[in-house]
């Protein structure tokens, strides 16, 4: 098996073979699928998240629901599962032998328990003996926890973010991760909070909240369950623009390492996360649509898009975007794009026409030549160049 390229990545006080970490979820549930993906060159993987044996997890059936487009592609995923199944105890024991096995993949254990805080240091502490890198806190799944008062329930909170991340820096010495809910107003002030209780990195984001969609013909929501169904959590391409917008106000607003994560599926997306910010990220919903084998493609597209740009690896090119975010008043009233068409590829199709006429300013018209441009009515939105299906139109500076 050719090996994956070595892409030296800094996530804090760890050192990464690559910034390609896999999430706490379905692919890291077992011992056996963490080694399976370490295997195939994943540089780092989160364990799905180990709760206290007394804590009583039992998922319901179905529990994934999809949203794709017409060619089977996913678009959106939701999901209600819960922690992980397995026992403290297993992971105890497996732990170890995952780092023999693998002593240059970085192994986190993330973590839940209840709401007082000598469970979460006696839960933190038991982990932590076992020889994991990091732990990281979650504060943030946004189905079946919040409703006994944890998950998400916590992450909106601010002052028990900084408390119960303060109790587990009391008892263990190695780096603590916050994982941050997107279901909040404003997710600076709780990332604050994490790292004044003495977190080292945060992870954002954890899914969003959602409801996936109702059949209309038995008016059932999905999943269903007997006929019944709850809010799950929305992860997949859908809420990648949420995800990016998180990190990148966290990157702006604090100096601690940030993994990012929501919506992973390429390594475009992975390199669109760096450069808000991000010192590595995190996968899930696209190893379980495709498989963890994707590592291959990511760390190819990642190592010529590096080359191409002149970079030696990823941490140069970490929050290269940040610069370029502004306030909206800041932005420049001055430029402008307008459209130009491509006669010789456009189709005649109409879509531009229709969405100008009926979103835009009545810019556009069909001529015997093709599409023609008014541009006195043209107001520069960009729209029509948006719903064309062939890329025929594309905007240059107004003169």
């Amino acid at each position: 098996m050719v090996p994956v390229h070595h892409l030296p990545t800094t996530l804090g006080p760890l050192s990464l073979e690559n910034p390609f970490i896999l999430a706490s979820g379905p692919p890291t549930a077992s011992a056996d699928q963490i080694r399976h993906a370490f295997s195939l060159g994943w540089g780092g993987a989160v364990i799905k998240t180990i709760r206290p044996d007394g804590m009583v997890i039992e998922d319901v059936s179905p529990r994934f629901a999809a949203w794709k487009d017409s060619e089977s592609g996913l678009l959106g995923f939701e999901n209600i599962e819960l922690l992980s199944k397995k026992t403290v105890s297993y992971w105890l024991r497996e732990i170890p032998k995952i780092r023999e096995e693998f002593p240059d993949r970085i192994l986190i254990a993330s973590i839940m328990a209840g709401m007082d805080p000598e469970e979460w240091q006696s839960l933190a502490v038991e982990v932590a003996s076992a020889g994991v890198y990091a732990i990281e806190l979650n504060f943030s799944c946004p189905h079946g926890m919040p409703e006994r008062g944890l998950g998400a329930a916590i992450g909106q909170h601010a002052d028990l973010v900084r408390t119960l991340t303060r109790s587990v820096r009391e008892v263990i010495s190695i780096p603590i991760i916050v994982k941050l809910t997107p279901n909040v107003t404003d997710i600076v002030p709780v990332a604050q909070a994490a790292i004044e209780g003495g977190a080292d990195m945060i992870s954002a984001i954890n899914t969003v909240q959602s409801l996936m969609g109702v059949d209309i013909d038995t008016f059932e929501p999905a999943p269903s369950v007997a006929g019944y169904s709850t809010y799950g959590g929305y992860s997949g391409p859908g809420i990648r623009p949420i995800g990016l917008r998180v990190v990148s106000q966290i990157a702006k607003n604090t100096s601690v390492p940030i993994l990012g994560i929501g919506g992973v599926s390429s390594w475009e997306d992975a390199v669109q996360y760096l450069l808000v910010g991000a010192s590595a990220v995190q996968v899930c919903t696209a190893v379980m649509w495709q498989g963890v084998g994707i590592i291959r493609e990511m760390s190819d597209g990642m190592a010529g898009y590096l080359q191409k740009k002149g970079f030696q690896s990823p941490d140069d090119i970490r929050g290269r975007a940040l610069s370029h975010l502004t306030g909206h008043e800041q932005l420049s009233r001055m430029s402008r794009m307008v459209p130009k068409v491509d006669q010789d590829t456009c189709t005649r199709c109409g879509r531009c026409i229709i969405s100008c006429r009926d979103g835009g300013y009545l810019a556009l018209s069909l001529s015997k030549t093709g599409v023609t441009l008014d541009r006195d009515r043209c107001d520069a939105c960009s729209l029509c160049s948006l719903v064309c299906p062939t890329g025929s139109i594309t905007l240059i500076p107004k003169k």
